[in-house]
C-alpha cells in the first residue's frame, strides 16, 4: 500500500477538478443552504439569526461547526431547519441545491433530509415532501434546458432520538414512484441503536426499500454491525471508524492488513462507505486516528479495497463542496486522475438507481474522465 510520499505529487490541477463528472450520495439539504437563502428566508419568518449578513453568517455556522464534537456540529442546524418551514422555502432551497450541482460538475445526488424537522409551520410530512420534489424538479428541468445532465433523488431520514420513524417509512414507501429512493436514520449516533426503530426498519424489508444509515462516526464498530443486521444497510453514511477493525504491520517492509470480522464482511461484500472527509474531521469522527488532515483513514480504506465514496455532507457547514473533497484527497494523498474516477464508479454502482440508470451514470463518467485525459 502506497503512501501519499511513494505516489508522488498530485497530477489533477485545480481548474479540472470542477469539470469532473462527479456522483454524489451523502448530501443533507438542510446542511446545503446558501447564507445569502439563509437571511432572506430568516427574514420573511422572522427567525434571528447569529450574524444578520450573508459572509458573516457563513463564518459563524463553519466556525461553530469545527468544534470536533458531532453534538455541537448538529446544534447548527437550528437555523437552517427553522428557515425551511413553508412550501415555497423549500421548494426553494431545493431548487438551489440543484443549481450548486450543476455547478460543480455533479451529474448524479441523492439529497437526504428529515422531513419530521419541517412541520413547525404547519406542513406534513407528505407535504414537505412533496415541496422539495416540485423544487428538485423545477432545478433538474432548468439544468436541461442548459444543456446539463443531472438527476436527483430523495432519501428521507428519521431522527434517531425521536420516534417518528415508522411514519418515514411509510412515507418512503408511498414514495417510492416519486423520487424517494431510501430511508436513513440521522441525528446523534451513540446511544440511539437502530434497534429503537426496529418496527419501520422491518416495514422497509417487507417492502424490499433501500436503508442506508449513519454509522461508525460519532460511535464505532458496533454501532456499524447495528446497522448492517438490525437495519440491512446496504451502505454506511460515513463509516469511516470501520478502520478501527483494521490492523497494519509492516514485515520486511511489506505492509500486513488484517481484518476483523464487520471490517471484513463491509471490504469483501463491497458495501458502500459514504465518506465525507472535512466533516469527519470537524466532528471528531476520525479522532483517533488524528487530527492532522493527511491522518484521516480515507486512503488507507481506498488502498485496501473498501468500496469508498466522497460526499461533501453538509455543504454550508464545512464550507465544502464534492470538488472540494476530491481536492482534499489530491491535495494530501496525492491521487491522480485515475483515482478519482474509480471513486466516482465506486459512487455510481452504489447509487439506488435501476441497473440501466447507474450503468448509463458509468458512461457518462467514462466519456467524462477520457476528455480530461485526452
Amino acid at each position: 500500500m502506497l503512501t501519499s510520499a511513494e505516489r508522488g505529487p498530485a497530477r489533477v490541477p485545480d481548474r479540472l477538478l470542477r469539470d469532473l463528472p462527479k456522483v454524489c450520495l451523502h448530501d443533507h439539504l438542510d446542511g446545503a443552504l446558501r447564507p445569502a437563502t439563509v437571511v432572506e428566508l430568516a427574514a420573511a419568518a422572522g427567525h434571528r439569526l447569529p450574524a444578520e449578513e450573508p459572509e458573516a453568517l457563513g463564518r459563524w455556522i463553519r466556525a461553530s461547526a469545527d468544534s470536533g464534537s458531532l453534538v455541537r456540529y448538529l446544534q447548527t442546524f437550528e437555523h437552517t431547519v427553522a428557515v425551511m418551514q413553508s412550501p415555497e422555502a423549500l421548494v426553494r432551497c431545493a431548487r438551489e441545491y440543484v443549481e450548486d450541482l450543476v455547478a460543480e460538475g455533479v451529474v448524479h445526488a441523492e439529497v437526504r433530509w428529515a422531513p419530521e424537522q419541517h412541520t413547525a409551520g404547519g406542513l406534513s410530512m407528505a407535504e414537505a415532501v412533496e415541496a422539495v420534489r416540485l423544487g428538485l424538479s423545477e432545478g433538474v428541468l432548468a439544468a436541461e434546458d442548459a444543456g446539463h445532465i443531472v438527476s436527483v433523488t430523495q432519501i428521507l431520514c428519521a431522527m434517531r432520538h425521536a420516534e417518528r420513524s415508522l411514519e418515514v417509512a411509510r412515507l418512503v414507501v408511498d414514495n417510492r414512484d416519486r423520487g424517494v429512493v431510501a430511508f436513513d436514520l440521522a441525528g446523534p449516533e451513540d446511544g440511539f441503536p437502530p434497534v429503537r426503530h426496529r418496527a419501520a426498519l422491518e416495514l422497509l424489508a417487507d417492502e424490499l426499500m433501500p436503508v442506508t444509515l449513519h454509522a461508525g462516526e460519532a460511535a464505532g464498530i458496533g454501532s456499524i454491525r447495528d446497522a448492517l443486521a438490525t437495519g440491512r444497510a446496504l451502505r454506511l453514511g460515513h463509516g469511516v471508524r470501520i478502520a478501527e477493525d483494521i490492523e497494519i504491520e509492516e514485515e520486511d517492509g511489506v505492509a500486513v492488513v488484517t481484518l476483523g470480522r464487520t471490517a471484513e464482511w463491509v471490504r469483501d461484500r463491497g458495501i458502500a462507505l459514504e465518506v465525507c472527509p472535512t466533516s469527519n474531521l470537524q466532528t471528531g469522527a476520525v479522532a483517533a486516528f488524528g487530527a492532522a488532515p493527511e491522518r484521516h483513514p480515507v486512503d488507507m480504506l481506498y488502498r485496501t479495497g473498501f468500496t469508498v465514496t466522497i460526499s461533501p455532507d453538509n455543504r454550508l457547514m464545512s464550507g465544502t463542496s464534492v470538488t472540494g473533497e476530491l481536492a482534499y484527497l489530491v491535495t494530501h494523498f496525492g491521487y491522480g486522475l485515475e483515482d478519482l474516477e474509480q471513486l466516482q464508479r465506486n459512487a455510481a454502482a452504489a447509487a439506488f438507481l435501476p441497473l440501466e440508470d447507474r450503468s448509463a451514470l458509468e458512461g457518462i463518467i467514462t466519456e467524462g474522465f477520457e476528455g480530461m485525459h485526452g
